[in-house]
């Protein structure tokens, strides 16, 4: 097949590893953007390749489909992203990227002890959580998330 032609949705499957309803899915979600050949079939062009492959390790680090969708969006159409294109997507992506390392650095260091979690049910957290103050600031594991005891 000649590149003008692009990739068929089998072709895009085979090459990422993506079922095809998946690939599917992601054209509705406007993630990539086929065209259609005479005969009316899907055509992908090579670039979606990489789009998709970002996609798929974007979702592994926690990114939403609107959040990566917006990436995408700033991506050129019609050529394959440079290593430029890459970058600024990459620095956008990296300060959410620190805060979720430091997230899961705090999680594994504090996991066999009080988390702040509100339960009371740990000896210690009548020292680090006396009568569930931390409740005060809402939901979940409040020191996880990063409140602080006073």
């Amino acid at each position: 097949m000649a590149i003008s032609e692009g990739l068929s949705i089998g072709a895009l499957a085979d090459r990422t590893g993506l079922a095809v309803s998946a690939i599917r899915y992601y054209e509705t979600q406007g993630l990539i953007r086929p065209w259609r050949n005479a005969g009316g079939q899907r055509r992908f062009q090579r670039s979606d390749l990489r789009r998709l492959s970002f996609v798929m390790i974007a979702q592994q680090f926690g990114f939403t489909l609107p959040e990566i969708r917006a990436e995408l969006d700033r991506l050129p159409g019609g050529r394959t992203p440079t290593r430029s294109d890459w970058a600024r997507i990459s620095r956008s992506f990296r300060t959410r990227l620190d805060e979720k390392i430091g997230a899961l650095e705090k999680l594994r260091d504090n996991l066999d002890g009080c988390i702040g979690c509100g339960c009371l049910s740990l000896p210690a957290c009548a020292l680090y959580n006396p009568v569930d103050k931390a409740a005060a600031g809402g939901q979940g594991p409040r020191y996880l998330m990063g409140d602080t005891p006073e």
